[in-house]
């Protein structure tokens, strides 16, 4: 099972299901109205564009449903926003210990942050996100998720991650965006 959390309007869920029907995808997101048009599509049949193996969830990161403890064999965060860009940006290990309950072992978790510092900079002020930079990734960053469960395995913040989002298409020419991808193994 793949799970997006903060998956927004649910595009890439719903895009992924589609191209591997072999997996289960679970979309969650604390804002269920821009998930209310895509969620018509999924029950339709297959052949008029239906993906019987996709599901959105009304939850945040804070209150992940108990019934995904244990089952995620990955995880993805694109482009977060509010708590869940705390949570991921400054290692918050409580929140990353509850999403390290939904993952079986050895499940990857992989996070595509976007921050503008000057555009962003009354969000990052308000949720106390301290500059992405190598060092503070390589080390407060990488033992707060070591305490949380996961084991960070790949830092980049070369260039733009090719993700098929809404998000991702409409930040794609923000030259001064700083895009972050990291991966992660539970542990």
């Amino acid at each position: 099972m793949i799970l997006d959390i903060g998956t927004g309007d649910g595009l890439f869920v719903y895009q992924s299901a589609r191209a591997i029907p072999a997996k289960f995808f679970i979309g969650v997101d604390a804002n269920a109205r821009p998930l209310q048009k895509i969620s018509e599509k999924l029950h339709r049949r297959v052949t008029k564009g239906g993906a019987p193996n996709a599901l959105f969830i009304q939850a945040s990161v804070e209150d992940l449903p108990d019934e995904l403890n244990g089952i995620t064999e990955e995880v993805n965060v694109h482009f977060p926003w509010g708590s869940l860009l705390r949570v991921v940006a400054t290692g918050e290990v409580n929140l990353l210990r509850r999403i390290r309950m939904v993952c079986v072992s050895h499940a990857v978790l992989k996070l595509t942050i976007g921050i503008d510092q000057q555009r962003d900079s009354s969000e990052i002020r308000r949720l106390g996100i301290q500059p992405l930079s190598e060092d503070f990734i390589a080390h407060e960053l990488r033992a707060r998720y070591l305490d949380a469960g996961f084991k960070l395995t790949h830092a980049d913040a070369s260039g733009w991650p090719g993700l098929n989002t809404s998000w991702a298409k409409r930040l794609q020419g923000a030259r001064t965006r700083q895009i972050i991808c990291l991966s992660a193994r539970a542990i």
